[in-house]
């Protein structure tokens, strides 16, 4: 293993069967599959990195999440090409999910970044970035 990978994510979530619902279509859909499951969490996994979502407790649901706070901004994967990113995006609109910044979409990163941003249940944002710039 190479020193400095990222060996996993794990995120707490307000509701897990709506996190699920929602992730797993979109993990699988980039190459990752599910790898554990249990009463309160579910994680996904591709190659040596996977990524665990986990219910919260309730004692902690009410303050809820937000990326302009300390932590955790938004979360970044590759796609395979610009006909994925579109194929993902046509998706995503096709499950009511809002796609942001949409007057600039696909080049909301820039005129050589094209990727599709989006927010999860819990408004945690995804990027879904065309890898090799086609």
């Amino acid at each position: 293993m190479s020193k400095g990978l990222l060996h996993h994510i794990e995120l707490n979530v307000s509701d897990l069967k709506e996190s699920v619902q929602f992730w797993g279509w979109l993990l699988e859909e980039l190459g990752y599959s599910v790898y554990q499951k249990w009463d309160r969490g579910q994680s996904w996994i591709l190659a040596h990195t996977y990524i665990v979502f986990v219910q919260t407790d309730n004692r902690f649901l009410e303050d809820g999440y937000h990326r302009r706070r300390i932590g955790l901004n938004h979360l970044a994967f590759h796609g395979e090409s610009k006909e994925h990113i579109d194929e993902i995006t046509e998706e995503l609109i096709a499950r009511g999910v809002a796609i942001l910044y949409l007057d600039k979409h696909p080049y909301a990163g820039g005129v050589d970044h094209y990727a599709v941003f989006f927010e999860d249940p819990d408004r945690i944002k995804v990027e879904i970035v065309a890898s090799n710039g086609n």
